[in-house]
């Protein structure tokens, strides 16, 4: 861990602090405070039967902040995550310095005008499958398989040698931890949130976009709302990650790594 300005990682959907793993000695070693954390429900953290959303998860890296740092930080974040820096940096201008946002999620689920009718039909659905009492368990343990796990991160992954067993694992142990698949329901049912749409007006801090070019998650046209942040005299810097998806700071770590020592350096961060 360094010994200056504070930076708090923040994973997205069934991740977990691990999924930094390639990020956090490089930018301690470069001079910052590392903190990063596994959302309630996620990797090694309690997974007790709530109502999951982005304001219980922005409250809880508010209080994390509270104990741990208690001094101006830059939050980042991928997917989820960066859409919980987000709101962190919009909601909290006093506790952060900027935000970090790596392929930011529009939000935790889909909302309803986003999907044509057959597919809105379809996964109303699947999430009263997965949280049956009947049906649910069954169905979780299929879709946390190990082989289903890293089918569905050969798709969102542009480098297929970043699907490493390791990886897989990161993925693989958390789904077996009690509660486990209440969280998974949960989570789908979840309303999806504030979009970027709404959180970036309010945003006064810097802000440093990194996308992955091949996301078909978060597809890069969904970047341009922050280059327009640009246009209005907002300080955001914007950098596209060519051959790498949805979590380029693990596919191209080097990349990302020095993307955001350089950004932070030239903001005396």
């Amino acid at each position: 861990m360094g010994i200056g300005q504070p930076l708090i990682l923040v994973h997205g959907f069934g991740a977990s602090i691990g999924h930094w793993r390639n990020n956090i000695p490089v930018l301690a070693e470069a001079g910052y405070q590392v903190f990063a954390i596994d959302l309630l429900g996620f990797g090694g953290s309690d997974k007790p039967p709530l109502n999951y959303s982005l304001e219980l998860w922005q409250q809880q890296l508010k209080d994390f902040w509270e104990t741990h740092i208690a001094k101006p930080t830059v939050f980042a974040g991928n997917s989820i995550g960066a859409l919980l820096s987000l709101m962190v940096v919009s909601d909290y201008p006093e506790i952060s310095l900027g935000g970090i946002l790596i392929n930011c999620a529009g939000g935790l689920n889909h909302r309803p005008d986003e999907l044509n009718l057959p597919l809105r039909l379809v996964m109303a659905a699947f999430t009263k499958l997965v949280s049956s009492k009947t049906f649910g368990a069954f169905l979780f343990d299929n879709i946390r398989k190990k082989n289903r796990i890293r089918r569905t991160l050969t798709q969102v992954y542009y480098d297929q040698e970043a699907i490493t067993e390791e990886l897989v694992d990161l993925l693989y142990t958390p789904s077996c931890d009690p509660g486990a698949q209440q969280v998974f329901a949960s989570v789908l049912s979840a309303p999806p949130g504030r979009s970027p749409a709404e959180l970036l007006p309010q945003v006064e801090h810097p802000l440093l976009v990194i996308w992955g070019e091949e996301d078909p998650w978060t597809p890069i046209s969904g970047a341009a709302i922050y280059q327009q942040q640009i246009e209005t005299g907002k300080e955001v810097k914007f950098v596209a990650v060519p051959k790498a998806g949805h979590c380029p700071h693990d596919e191209k770590p080097d990349v990302v790594n020095q993307l955001i020592i350089d950004w932070l350096m030239k903001r005396q961060c």
